[in-house]
């Protein structure tokens, strides 16, 4: 799929499907020019079909014209004004999802004609990815996958700066990074194994010029990575701790690392989940590893300037044999804190223990953390919004910022110190869960204890957002590949800082 900025108009373009944004009162008279293309009393149509041009309302118009086959109009809600009938990139995103599942069906070229706004180039970069998002179809595992027509090229029609090769370049990177982590989440738990993402991340570097070192449990023992070793131990897959890292050519003004939960399934040891606690789904307890994953795949190919970015992944599965980790057992990780595990189905924070403390030993800038960790942050936020912990106001302020440039929900939550009391064992340090209440929260706070040196450092929960059952906006149903583009425009945005 490719996209391109095209001088054509409303008038003169020809393909196989027109898509067009109109604003509520259409203040720009757009269905009045289409009345004049197509000789047709399209208004009236319009009419007919209750058409009120609400933001993401669809109607699709099949056409006998040699030179287009079907008119699609999108609505895009009220206009801000009739002086300056622009929609908010939101809801051009919104139109773009929509308009690309209106054109499936159809092969060829199709032509998108909205309203940019006076940041043309933003609003196109967000377009483009959502349309290839939205048509992004996972069929590896189907022994005969049914074809689907849907346009092969995009052009991008009206008012829009003459040159859009770098946001282009762009959205290609990022839907890149976002289809490799969908495609992680995916897949079932026999296919993406600790040592396949060993695998997936060897492939990124080999492709992408990254450093590549990955752990095994020997060397993790060696480094006491007691917490993170007793979660893998009722596996017969061997752990992999993975670190993967990105450096820019020139000079390092900024280094950051991302981590995720790697998880490759989640039984909950001898915590089993039952009920509805869906098992059968646990294999995408990786997601943030998917996450963190698929924004290295992204920085690899944008290389932006001035920047060190490690990739931490400490992977494996938890299940249950003779070997398997009891409730109640204690475990030191590699900082010293001996933890209680009163629950062996609060394992995610176990492997971030360790990660988080091999994070602080190479003395980043910054540390953020992508995690499936609870359901109490799902019950808190839902399915659309992920959680955010930060102690550190401008580490917050621009993943805030990242998630709303990137059209990802995002809140932040908060960490009072007394639910630290929560943590408290009678035997050893902490315990890796604490009163049901507030269970998001202590759950930060466990985290935070493995973070050493006062790095700016922020949690985000991603349990909620990491995968659609029915699809969401340019969300196709199942994996979402959530985090991934919040991150790039973070780590971007610290290398324009680092810039200036």
């Amino acid at each position: 799929m490719s996209f391109s900025r095209s001088p054509a108009t409303l008038q003169n373009w020809s393909g196989s499907v027109l898509a067009v944004g109109i604003a509520a009162n259409d203040p720009q008279g757009l269905i009045g020019q289409l009345e004049a293309r197509l000789n047709s009393p399209l208004g009236s149509w319009l009419e007919k079909q209750r058409f009120q041009a609400k933001a993401g309302e669809v109607v699709s118009l099949q056409l006998l014209h040699k030179d287009l086959s079907r008119l699609v109009l999108v609505g895009l809600g009220d206009a801000p004004t009739a002086d300056e009938p622009t929609a908010d990139v939101a809801t051009l995103r919104q139109a773009g999802a929509a308009l690309a599942n209106a054109c499936i069906g159809l092969d060829g070229r199709a032509g998108v004609h909205l309203p940019w706004g006076s940041d043309g180039t933003r609003a196109a970069e967000a377009v483009a990815e959502a349309i290839r998002l939205s048509l992004y179809r996972d069929t590896r595992f189907r022994s005969q996958p049914e074809p689907r027509l849907q346009p092969k090229h995009f052009d991008l029609l009206g008012d829009l700066p003459a040159d859009l090769s770098d946001a282009l370049e762009r959205v290609d990177a990022h839907c890149a990074g976002v289809e490799l982590a969908r495609e992680l989440v995916a897949a079932p738990p026999n296919s993406v194994t600790p040592a396949a993402l060993a695998d997936t991340a060897a492939a990124i570097a080999a492709e992408h010029n990254l450093e590549l070192h990955v752990l095994e449990r020997g060397d993790c023992a060696e480094r006491n990575m007691g917490a993170f070793l007793a979660v893998s131990q009722g596996s017969d897959l061997d752990p992999k701790f993975i670190h993967l890292t990105y450096r820019s050519p020139g000079a390092i003004h900024t280094r950051l690392v991302l981590v995720g939960k790697g998880l490759t399934f989640d039984s909950g040891g001898y915590n089993l989940k039952v009920g509805g606690a869906q098992i059968d789904m646990m294999k995408y307890d990786m997601g943030g590893s998917a996450a963190v994953f698929g924004a290295m795949r992204t920085i690899a190919q944008l290389r932006p300037a001035g920047l060190e970015v490690h990739m931490l992944v400490a992977s494996c599965e938890n299940m249950i044999n003779g070997s398997a980790v009891h409730p109640g057992d204690i475990v030191t990780a590699s900082n010293s804190t001996t933890i209680e595990i009163n629950n062996t189905d609060a394992e995610g924070r176990l492997t971030l223990a360790d990660a988080l403390v091999y994070a602080s030993g190479l003395k980043p800038d910054a540390i953020v953390d992508l995690a499936t960790l609870t359901g109490a942050c799902v019950i808190a936020l839902g399915e659309e919004i992920a959680g955010l912990w930060s102690e550190h106001d401008a580490l917050a302020d621009s993943l805030r910022q990242a998630a709303e440039q990137a059209g990802e929900g995002l809140w932040r939550m908060p960490m009072p110190a007394s639910y630290r009391e929560g943590l408290k064992s009678t035997l050893a340090d902490l315990k890796n869960t604490g009163p049901r209440p507030g269970g998001s929260i202590t759950a930060a706070l466990f985290l935070k204890e493995f973070v050493e040196g006062g790095i700016p450092w922020a949690h985000m929960d991603i349990a909620g957002t990491v995968w659609s059952d029915k699809g969401r906006g340019l969300d196709p149903a199942g994996a979402t590949g959530y985090g991934v583009r919040t991150l790039v425009h973070w780590i971007c945005s610290r290398a324009d800082q680092a810039s200036a």
